[in-house]
């Protein structure tokens, strides 16, 4: 039986769904939204230590803008982040910052300590809202509002920052920062799995307890990364069961569930087991999260890209990919287009100015818009995160595009893959460069797989999507892929060992380099005794 005040959040937020799509059909909003934005930045930075280095002042226009501020990565902020944990005032943002978040992102392993203001917050609350708004409305309703909304977050244990000497400040993960910081009553009424639950960090241990708590409980929303959501319903089943209640599907579980809320990962290689697993009726909502910024949410059918949360409090900045060199930063700042500039099927470089101070920040992804107007963009990869070691240009979206149709054609299901480039090597008789695929499946399903069939598949589907890769395999300028299959253990491992276990941490699906595909090669061949195959 639900309360009258599940009953009254619903029809509030069913109130905030219908004028949020209104306001969205009105032709410009986005552009209109982001000006404002900007102009608002611009007047909190003219302040800041940063924003008097750079010359910004408040209403200066965009072409003035483009000409002063410069381009910058995390490295370039990370002297000025250094000064904010100590305490000093002012430095990026007005103010003093309490609160980092975590992140070690997919392309480097330095850590990254990202300043989560009080308008940063703000940011994450409205843009989170707004994403569930944008599900509602195109659901028809708002009755994913009457029952409980389950996040798969990071632990919010928060670790105090011993160079803070002048002022308190604290270091966690992002989804833990801000799942302590939602509105009262989102934590009353919506919130799972509970204060308590929440500040676990052990994953496995996690996971059993939410099955414990959650399994009986009235859920209408599932919130998680693909690969964690899998887990959790394995849980679930096997907590149903104890109870004498067997189920097959989280929609068995829990009757109610309407929406698997999922982002930070494609989900292309992951999508029919989680149909499976969630059971009839439950829709799918792919949101775009980043530690650095809520970006983008679906407020349509999944073939028309996610949203541009244009009106959350970032200004959005987009730089051509075919002009990117992160060694002349300082030199491409004119080079950027706003929202209002950009052009359909372009890859961009993602430029942010946000409410934390990270101005014309270098996010390091690339998006492509499929629409202007309204403005809707997907996700294509990583500046880092593509192999164009022999000039073959394949970014991550070709690799897990590639990978996901010859999985869907073989009924083979993906748990976790990397890809890393073979160099020439008279040491090894390597003559011609090659890929190497990391792959581990599921075990037990479809045909069974070897690893010279998926290289003669994956090659011809790569063939198919990149003309450069086409032309350097027909040239000879590359070998045909090599694929190693694992068995269960080794990407975990490796995780663990970089310390991207659990929460909204990812697996890195390539990199331009050997680093981590020699490591998974150093753990597979230590854990060659337990069955783990080459």
């Amino acid at each position: 039986m639900r309360s009258i005040t599940q009953s009254l959040v619903a029809f509030g937020a069913g109130l905030m769904a219908a004028g949020a799509s209104r306001r969205r059909k009105a032709k410009g909003w986005a552009q209109k939204a982001q000006e404002k934005h900007r102009l608002g930045l611009q007047r909190a930075l003219s302040s800041t230590i940063y924003g008097k280095e750079c010359g910004i002042v408040a209403g200066m226009t965009l072409r003035a803008w483009r000409k002063r501020v410069p381009l910058r990565t995390y490295e370039g902020f990370a002297p000025f982040i250094e000064r904010m944990k100590r305490g000093e005032a002012n430095v990026l943002w007005p103010g003093r910052c309490s609160f980092y978040a975590v992140s070690s992102g997919t392309t480097s392993g330095r850590t990254k300590y990202l300043p989560i203001t009080g308008g940063m917050v703000a940011h994450f609350r409205k843009a989170g809202l707004d994403s569930l708004l944008y599900y509602a409305a195109r659901a028809g309703g708002s009755e994913v509002f009457l029952g409980k909304h389950l996040f798969l977050g990071g632990a919010t244990t928060l670790a105090p920052l011993p160079e803070a000497t002048d002022h308190p400040a604290f270091a966690g993960d992002l989804s833990g920062i801000t799942a302590l910081n939602m509105p009262g009553w989102v934590e009353k009424y919506l919130y799972e799995p509970g204060r308590e639950i929440a500040q676990m960090s052990d994953w496995p241990e996690k996971i059993r307890a939410i099955a414990q708590r959650c399994v009986g409980r009235d859920m209408t929303m599932v919130a998680g990364i693909p690969s964690w959501v899998l887990i959790l319903a394995a849980a679930a089943q096997e907590e149903s069961a104890r109870r004498g209640l067997p189920a097959t599907t989280l929609k068995d579980i829990w009757p109610n569930l309407q929406c698997l809320v999922h982002g930070g990962v494609p989900i292309a290689p992951f999508a029919e087991e989680l149909r499976k697993v969630c059971g009839e009726g439950v829709d799918f909502h792919e949101v775009y999260p980043a530690s650095e910024g809520f970006i983008a949410a679906q407020d349509a059918g999944p073939e028309e890209g996610l949203r541009l949360m244009a009106d959350a409090g970032i200004f959005y900045e987009f730089l051509p990919l075919g002009e990117y060199d992160e060694t002349l930063l300082a030199q491409l700042g004119s080079r950027v287009v706003p929202l209002a500039e950009v052009e359909l099927g372009v890859d961009y470089v993602l430029i942010m100015t946000t409410p934390a101070g990270l101005c014309r920040y270098v996010i390091g992804d690339v998006v492509r818009f499929v629409s202007v107007e309204p403005a809707r963009l997907v996700y294509s990869g990583r500046t880092k995160l593509q192999l164009s070691a022999f000039g073959e240009h394949v970014i991550e979206k070709e690799l897990t595009d590639a990978l996901t149709i010859v999985c869907r054609r073989n009924a083979w299901q993906v748990v976790n893959f990397h890809v890393a480039p073979i160099f020439v090597s008279s040491f090894t008789g390597q003559k011609r460069g090659s890929h190497e695929w990391w792959l581990e499946l599921q075990p037990g399903s479809g045909t069974t797989p070897t690893g010279p069939l998926l290289a003669q598949e994956l090659d011809a589907e790569l063939q198919r999507l990149n003309d450069d890769y086409e032309a350097k395999r027909k040239g000879g300028g590359l070998q045909i892929p090599v694929v190693r299959l694992v068995l269960p253990g080794v990407f975990e491992q490796w995780q663990r060992g970089a310390g991207r276990w659990g929460g909204q941490n990812k697996m890195p699906r390539c990199r331009g380099d050997r680093d981590i595909a020699d490591q998974l090669a150093k753990i597979a061949r230590l854990g060659a005794s337990s069955g783990i195959v080459l």
